[in-house]
């Protein structure tokens, strides 16, 4: 471990829980890359996509009373 990631845990450790929440915070958002304008656009079309066909009916869909069943019986 280096000095200065020992320090800054020590450091860390004396603030107020608030403010270690919003250090953790911070830290979290910077190691995720803002995703890339092509990426964040297909996405939102295929939301779009699945709402639509939703809204005509074109999907099937599942409960979450199944779902959550499946997930119980798979985790066995």
């Amino acid at each position: 471990m280096s000095d200065m990631r020992k320090e800054l845990e020590q450091k860390a450790k004396s603030l107020t829980l608030e403010e270690r929440a919003e250090l953790v915070e911070k830290i979290l958002e910077s190691m995720h890359e803002t995703p890339l304008p092509g990426i964040e656009a297909a996405w939102t079309r295929e939301i779009e996509n699945r709402v639509a066909a939703y809204e005509r009916g074109e999907l099937k869909t599942v409960s979450a009373e199944d779902v959550f069943a499946e997930a119980r019986r798979l985790a066995r």
